[in-house]
């Protein structure tokens, strides 16, 4: 793209793209394939966000974009009540992985619209209204899922839906991780105490995430998950379980909740289920889903069980299976991480290594006394490695520091990594010398 039309092109986006609150990538990319991508002057640019999170197996897999081409001349979309094959064809193959007594599901598009289904059925099924979430949740931000996200979005849009509370305080923000890790399971029981005390005796659900991911890549230590969700069960708490960025193998297991042994009531799965697609899931027991139905459960969307998007994701799951992809996402995970421990050991600035399996993180501190968060700092690192061929996504929310997130797609290589943090390593050099630190 010449120099001209790369100034009409932005001068487009902005008199005609609203911005929503996130700012713009310099770059424009013109293709994606695989773990690369591509802008207007055919510079190569490797992806360790995969995309927004989702394209698990990389960009353009060939057999999803077979997928797509075979089922769009036949079955693209429907009536909502239609039900076709490849939608019977992926709740079969995802029973195939669902953990007992999980076993029903119904397909959507977005994670948001996954956490407001779950949200409703947990209140529908319970009787009950009252939700609670972690304090560096982030669950989406339509209404009912940005009322139980704590980590951003909740300032200067009305209250939140009635029912979520909005006093929950729980240690697991980025200053507190080390002390929740302390405190292992007994942080578990002290949640469920001060749960008790901010209830007004109509719990419904504890929505959560297996790893805190836009709240700073937080995994709560071994224990941990499996202790609340005692708690929960003494109190007639239905467990959600948001597993939009870890679930189908990114963190090593098809479900990050398998670490500790939990089984949800309702598993909320997106993103990384469509490998880019618009497609997401709802998973639930039998028993959860006839209380509904005599509840009066009702959810309709225009793309619910839509035939395309679901042959897409009958497909991803053929692929994880066949390939071992959980399997592939802990080994390179684990060598992603020794990297990251190295750089660790030679830049004063990251003051944590923490993740699992291909979704790692290092936290950027500005001091190294105070651990104080290097949100700045973190953001010219990112730049800088945008420069040099390496997109990584940092965190810049209130209280979360600067958080890398490193994300790649499983079909990451072995030399891909090593080339990502080589970029890492001279983008830190890079920014550390020009600033004199």
């Amino acid at each position: 793209m010449a120099v001209d039309a790369s100034e009409e092109f932005w001068a487009k986006a902005d008199r005609y793209l609203m911005k929503t609150g996130v700012p713009f990538s310099p770059v424009i990319i013109t293709r994606a394939q695989g773990t690369k991508l591509y802008d207007e002057k055919d510079r190569e640019i490797l992806d360790f966000t995969s995309g927004q999170m989702s394209s698990l197996l990389g960009h353009s897999h060939p057999e999803i974009v077979d997928v797509v081409q075979q089922n769009v001349a036949d079955l693209d979309h429907l009536l909502s009540n239609m039900i076709t094959q490849p939608v019977i064809q992926l709740a079969e193959r995802l029973a195939t992985f669902l953990p007992a007594p999980l076993q029903k599901s119904f397909f959507l598009n977005t994670g948001s619209e996954t956490t407001e289904a779950a949200l409703k059925m947990a209140k529908v099924y319970t009787g009950r209204f009252e939700v609670v979430a972690f304090s560096a949740s982030y669950h989406g931000l339509t209404q009912g899922a940005g009322s139980a996200t704590y980590s951003a979005g909740r300032k200067n849009g009305g209250p939140p839906m009635p029912g979520l509370p909005r006093t929950l305080r729980v240690p697991f923000s980025v200053p507190q991780a080390r002390r929740v890790a302390r405190l292992g399971a007994r942080g578990g029981v002290r949640l469920v105490h001060m749960i008790d005390r901010q209830s007004v005796g109509s719990l419904a659900a504890f929505i959560m995430e297996p790893i805190l991911s836009t709240g700073g890549v937080l995994a709560p230590p071994r224990g941990y998950l499996r202790r609340m969700a005692e708690e929960c069960r003494k109190r007639d708490m239905l467990i959600i379980m948001d597993e939009a960025q870890t679930g189908v193998g990114r963190t090593g297991r098809m479900f990050a909740f398998e670490e500790d042994g939990v089984v949800p009531d309702i598993l909320a799965l997106s993103k990384t289920l469509g490998c880019g697609l618009p497609l997401a899931s709802v998973s639930t027991t039998a028993e959860i889903k006839a209380g509904c139905a005599k509840a009066g459960f009702l959810w309709l969307t225009t793309h619910l069980n839509d035939p395309l998007t679901a042959a897409v994701g009958a497909k991803v799951l053929e692929i994880v299976a066949r390939d071992h992809v959980a399997e592939k996402a802990a080994e390179r995970g684990e060598q992603l991480r020794q990297g990251l421990l190295r750089l660790q050991q030679k830049y004063w600035c990251i003051g944590d290594v923490r993740g699992r399996g291909l979704l790692q993180a290092i936290e950027i501190i500005s001091n190294v006394k105070t651990k104080g968060p290097g949100s700045e700092l973190g953001q010219a690192v990112s730049d800088r490695a945008l420069e040099l061929g390496l997109s990584c996504n940092v965190v810049n929310l209130p209280g979360m520091g600067g958080v890398f997130r490193l994300a790649p797609p499983v079909t990451v290589s072995a030399e891909e990594i090593d080339t990502g943090l080589d970029i890492l390593d001279r983008a830190f050099d890079s920014v550390l010398q020009a600033r004199g630190l």
